[in-house]
């Protein structure tokens, strides 16, 4: 497939279209017939793309007469995505089931509400896994292929978010992240995602999936589009502020769990990034996370549990789902409830142990996802030449940071043996979000890895 050529109002980030706005050099119009164009059947993503969102016209029709009246809102005019587990008011939201039938949202959900007040634009729905449960063989839709290869999968849950934003249909989207559902197809797809700290962005209107571990967040293309985007998501006084570059930065150096099951791909960019920090002025620290193993597996079965009593009302027509979300239900239905209170009631400790050993620095830096984005049809990975499935491997280090509800960032790194992307990721203390996006813009002010086009969407 050949994709149109990609034309300035598509290449535009956030904070380019902002200036662009400004200035005169583009116009909210504009960009949103360019986008709606490039998201079409013959564009780079198809498969990312379930429909369009019903006002996005008008509302562009709206932020222009504020820019030409001088009252424009923080992010007056900036198209974005949503990922189909999130409501938005008019628009047909599905959860990627065949459960769900034509359901259209009749109320924007909490998300979606401050980013119109802010004056972003919802412009398409994207495609989900089920119910965001994270599998690619989706009955519904199908399965999103990545846009740097499509013999490799986009990541989940968050697929179609991830795929939009590397084939540059949209500048920003919204996804969920219950075990590294923002996480993984920012590393898969060469993009910039955010799971903020636990609640800190609402989830009001947002399908349920995992009710203790479930964050939503923003995906774009680079850490400064996330951080114009953050505060608006999280409400006024939310965050613990930040400053910017890396000078003074206490990065610490993650090792054991986290750097075991990777790619030497993956390890080489990750400790090229330690490099680009230290010479941005940051201060390298070792530091011993806890090994995350049992709480990790004690994540999972906290996902699964709750998974299957969010189902269980259509457990009647288990045929409905597809075979990811079928699995998943039944090892959910399979935790003992002794299992799944001891689970809940060591996240403190956890919680804890994570921040005595963080409390000597500011950001902790690690691999992001352990290998390049899975090959299909059977999601499988390769770590230094041998093929595994990707749960063995992909979600090794996200997961941990949903069961604490700690920040953790994913951006892109490198490219790994098959010329596709890899990924770091930057974990800080609870609402210090600010200072993930700290040191992660000083990273990508040094280097150009967030910059990089698919093959298939160049010239």
């Amino acid at each position: 497939m050949t994709a149109p050529a990609l034309h300035a109002e598509c290449g535009m980030g956030v904070a380019d279209l902002l200036a662009a706005y400004e200035h005169g050099a583009a116009n909210p119009q504009g960009v949103i017939l360019a986008l709606l164009r490039r998201a079409g059947d013959d564009g780079p993503a198809p498969e990312a793309v379930l429909c369009t969102i019903p006002g996005a016209e008008a509302s562009a029709e709206e932020s222009a007469r504020r820019y030409r009246a001088g009252t424009a809102r923080a992010l007056e005019g900036v198209p974005f995505g949503v990922k189909d587990v999130i409501d938005v008011a008019g628009a047909r939201v599905t959860c990627g089931s065949l459960h769900t039938g034509d359901r259209h949202a009749t109320e924007d959900a909490g998300c979606v509400t401050r980013l119109r007040d802010a004056g972003a634009i919802p412009l398409l729905m994207l495609a989900s896994s089920e119910y965001a449960c994270g599998a690619p063989d989706n009955a519904r839709y199908g399965t999103v292929p990545n846009p740097w290869d499509r013999t490799r999968w986009a990541g989940g849950s968050s697929t179609g978010s991830g795929a939009a934003l590397a084939a540059r249909i949209v500048p920003l989207a919204l996804g969920t992240d219950t075990g590294g559902s923002i996480r993984i197809p920012s590393a898969c797809c060469g993009v910039t995602g955010l799971k903020p700290t636990r609640e800190l962005v609402p989830r009001t209107g947002v399908a349920t999936l995992s009710w203790t571990l479930d964050h939503v967040g923003p995906m774009a293309r680079s850490c400064a589009d996330v951080a114009r985007v953050l505060p608006v998501l999280a409400g006024p006084g939310a965050l613990l502020p930040a400053s910017d570059g890396a000078a003074g930065l206490r990065v610490g150096v993650a090792d054991g769990w986290f750097v075991e099951r990777c790619d030497a791909a993956v390890l080489d960019a990750c400790r090229r990034a330690q490099r680009v920090l230290e010479d941005a002025g940051a201060r390298l620290v070792p530091v011993s996370l806890p090994d995350p193993g049992e709480a990790s597996v004690e994540g999972w079965s906290i996902l699964y549990a709750e998974l299957a009593a969010c189902q269980e009302h259509r457990l009647h027509r288990m045929e409905l789902f597809d075979r990811g979300t079928r699995d998943r239900i039944a090892l959910g239905r399979q935790v003992a409830a002794v299992d799944y209170l001891r689970a809940l009631r060591r996240r403190p400790a956890v919680q804890q142990a994570m921040l005595d050993a963080m409390a000597g620095v500011d950001v902790v830096l690690m691999p992001g996802a352990g290998a390049e984005a899975p090959l299909l049809p059977d999601a499988v990975v390769e770590v230094d030449g041998a093929w595994a499935p990707m749960y063995e491997v992909t979600p090794r280090n996200t997961m941990i940071f949903d069961v604490t509800g700690f920040p953790a960032l994913m951006l892109p790194a490198g490219f790994g043996r098959s010329g596709l992307p890899v990924a770091i990721q930057l974990v800080a203390r609870p609402f210090q979000d600010m200072l993930c996006l700290q040191a992660g813009a000083a990273f990508q002010a040094s280097t150009q890895h967030h910059l990089a086009l698919p093959g298939q969407i160049r010239g």
